[in-house]
């Protein structure tokens, strides 16, 4: 492999930008570590509260 490779795709992915701005993540739900979407999104909700909805 020729150091050229490297350079191509970057350059590559640069002119892809340019046009369509950043629509890809880097890494993909598959690759990130697993989460518990249940206990993320109820402590979200917590902290998020409106303060009318505060118990009194």
């Amino acid at each position: 492999m020729n150091g050229d490779t490297g350079r191509d795709e970057r350059e590559r992915r640069r002119k892809l930008a340019e046009i369509f701005g950043d629509v890809l993540p880097e890494t993909t739900s598959d690759d990130r570590p697993d989460r518990t979407p249940a206990e993320d999104d109820e402590r979200w909700y917590r902290e998020n509260r409106p303060p009318h909805h505060d118990p009194r």
